[in-house]
């Protein structure tokens, strides 16, 4: 399991130094887009990079099939739509259109990405899953922080700062399959108090206290007296005390620059120098020190170094449970499929407030790459990519009428003229007629070939009723 962004190997201690303590006071000193911008000059190529590399150097890529994956990879970064967490996706990637999946995620400090992407393909193949970190300006390119050339193990990374990601996963060149990603944003510290979780936060950090004199520097647990307090990090334990404002006190050094402080405490087991780990029993819920007028609970409180107090929320955070898939989600996956009524929207992201992209007539037709929740994931025939709610579609199981075609017909591989000819449908030859898209039918020929026709005379129209 991969926990932090990979740096060259060559770097000398000192410029190993430089890195962890120019991301510390990056908010002190330099623009944290600035420290990015020192950190990109020193890592590796990523996995994807060292591919697209190896593409050159075999003068691959100035094939068209290559030039595509190559712009797939940088569009699908871009133009990554945002999805909430925890999001599941079950999905295909076709071989003969090269492609990349995006998704944008907002994370807050202290939370962990953690991204799983398996493939139940039979035909063994890499898929690049790559996380980057962008920034506010976008003349700055995206930073990769965290990347891998193989699946089936989770991703994980602690974002140091609140901030847009992206995800983004790409298989080789020339190779189709089935996958599944499920991506989730939680806490990076386990939860202190045992059987708890966010919602026994009942006071948060920055609240004014003793009438304004001073702030909340921590979350408040509330649990009954006797719970066990528990490690949140690996560490040692630094100091146990009995204060007059935190009473019984437990800190404890992560493995990093943070000091943990649980306060509060009706008694602590533990000694300075003690070694703990997630889940190590430090004490037990009390309401000592000034909290003797209030309900047991533990203050639980990080502090950072060369910064002081942060929220420590979303170091804690719980996410809700992963959605469930619908059932026969994925029957569909990789086959084509159309609108069942006129003026159903095709959106940029699963959700129905995201950007509307087009408004699409009855039996639009489309190639569906993924479906998440009531929503699939769609290429249209003109290449745009968007989601549909899976209640608005049907399966192409049936034609919509079958017709004769008066004139001998191309059947084009694509809704447009510059496309290449599947093959010439003779005059007199009945069709099916499956869907529509702009000027074009969606059609299956006697010869069982499946393309698209212009349409040339009423008697190719596709009936509204």
């Amino acid at each position: 399991m991969i926990t932090e962004t990979p740096k060259k190997t060559h770097l000398g201690s000192k410029a190993k130094k430089f890195l962890v303590v120019t991301e510390t006071l990056c908010i002190f000193f330099l623009g944290c887009e600035k420290i990015d911008q020192i950190q990109n000059e020193f890592r590796d190529l990523t996995p994807h990079e060292a591919y697209q590399e190896s593409l050159i150097a075999a003068g691959l890529n100035e094939t068209a099939l290559a030039r595509d994956w190559l712009e797939a990879a940088e569009s699908s970064v871009v133009e990554a739509p945002p999805v909430d967490t925890p999001y599941q996706e079950e999905g295909f990637f076709p071989a003969d259109i090269p492609q990349a999946r995006g998704y944008k995620v907002f994370l807050r400090r202290g939370q962990e990405l953690s991204v799983l992407v398996t493939s139940d393909t039979d035909s063994p193949f890499r898929i690049f899953v790559d996380i980057y970190r962008l920034q506010s300006n976008e003349n700055i390119r995206p930073l990769p922080v965290l990347s891998r050339a193989s699946i089936h193990q989770p991703l994980k990374y602690v974002s140091p700062r609140a901030a847009q990601y992206v995800v983004r996963i790409q298989p080789e060149l020339l190779r189709d399959g089935r996958y599944s990603i499920q991506i989730a944003a939680e806490g990076s510290m386990a939860f202190p108090v045992k059987d708890r979780n966010t919602r026994a936060i009942l006071s948060s950090f920055g609240v004014e206290r003793d009438g304004g004199r001073r702030q909340h520097h921590g979350v408040d647990i509330f649990a009954p007296r006797g719970t066990p307090v528990l490690s949140a990090t690996t560490g040692q334990v630094s100091r146990v005390e009995d204060t007059p404002i935190g009473g019984k006190v437990v800190w404890v050094r992560d493995q990093g620059p943070n000091s943990i402080y649980y306060a509060h405490l009706d008694s602590q087991v533990v000694i300075p120098g003690a070694k703990v780990n997630p889940g190590s029993l430090l004490g037990f819920v009390g309401n000592t020190g000034n909290a003797r007028t209030t309900p047991p609970h533990l203050h639980f409180g990080v502090y950072r170094r060369g910064e002081g107090p942060v929220d420590p929320y979303y170091f804690l955070y719980t996410p809700a449970e992963l959605p469930a898939l619908r059932a026969g989600a994925t029957r569909n996956l990789g086959d084509w499929s159309r609108t069942i009524d006129s003026g159903i929207r095709l959106r940029n992201s699963p959700n129905s407030k995201s950007v509307i992209l087009r408004q699409m007539d009855k039996h639009t037709s489309f190639l569906v790459l993924g479906t998440t929740g009531t929503w699939d994931r769609v290429l249209m025939p003109d290449n745009q990519v968007g989601f549909v709610a899976s209640r608005l579609t049907e399966d192409i199981v049936r034609p919509l009428e079958t017709s004769i075609v008066e004139i001998s017909t191309p059947l084009m591989r694509s809704p447009t003229a510059a496309t290449s000819m599947i093959e010439l449908v003779e005059a007199g030859s009945g069709i099916d007629v499956l869907g529509q898209f702009e000027n074009y039918l969606y059609v299956g020929t006697r010869t069982g070939a499946v393309g698209w026709i212009a349409r040339i005379s009423e008697s190719l129209q596709v009936e509204q009723d």
